[in-house]
């Protein structure tokens, strides 16, 4: 059953967690650090990313991955150029056929990233991104702090349909 609360719950949830994006890059301007952001929805990823953009006065840079990309860093390297942006949002891991090897490169080139790249970058996850991150680049998946999520994981979701509502 869908009542209008959970609605209104989710709009502030959704919000309320662009606003905590929109600090973590207020808060590292100028430097590297790295922030995932986890939505399961590709078209949500795209709402909250035009809700950041009204609540963050940062210039963000949007790189979207095709499916044949190899490395993470040489992707970002060649797309900015010598361009330092106020922050770097990639999207489409999810598409990315070879993901385990693409992750597993971007751990081993982790240190590379903040020799270079002066910005925060936040990776756009969903569940089965994450997971690999935990398991493939823990060293990189470390240096992020907890991850921002934008909406509700399955396993939870199920759980909570579940659980007896007290009126």
């Amino acid at each position: 059953m869908i009542n209008l609360s959970n609605s209104q719950d989710s709009i502030f949830s959704t919000t309320a967690a662009t606003k905590k994006l929109a600090r973590a890059i207020m808060v590292s301007a100028g430097e590297f650090s790295l922030v995932l952001a986890c939505c399961n929805s590709v078209r949500k990823q795209q709402q909250v990313l035009n809700l950041l953009i009204e609540f963050s006065s940062a210039d963000i840079q949007d790189i979207l991955l095709t499916p044949t990309t190899q490395t993470l860093y040489s992707t970002i390297a060649h797309k900015i150029g010598a361009t330092q942006p106020e922050a770097l949002m990639i999207r489409g891991l999810e598409s990315v056929i070879a993901i385990n090897q693409l992750i597993i490169s971007t751990n081993l080139m982790r240190d590379e990233f903040r020799k270079k790249f002066r910005f925060p970058i936040v990776l756009w996850t969903n569940d089965e991104i994450l997971c690999k991150l935990v398991w493939l680049a823990p060293d990189l998946k470390n240096w992020a702090a907890s991850s921002i999520r934008f909406d509700v994981p399955q396993n939870q979701l199920t759980e909570s349909e579940q659980q007896p509502v007290n009126a």
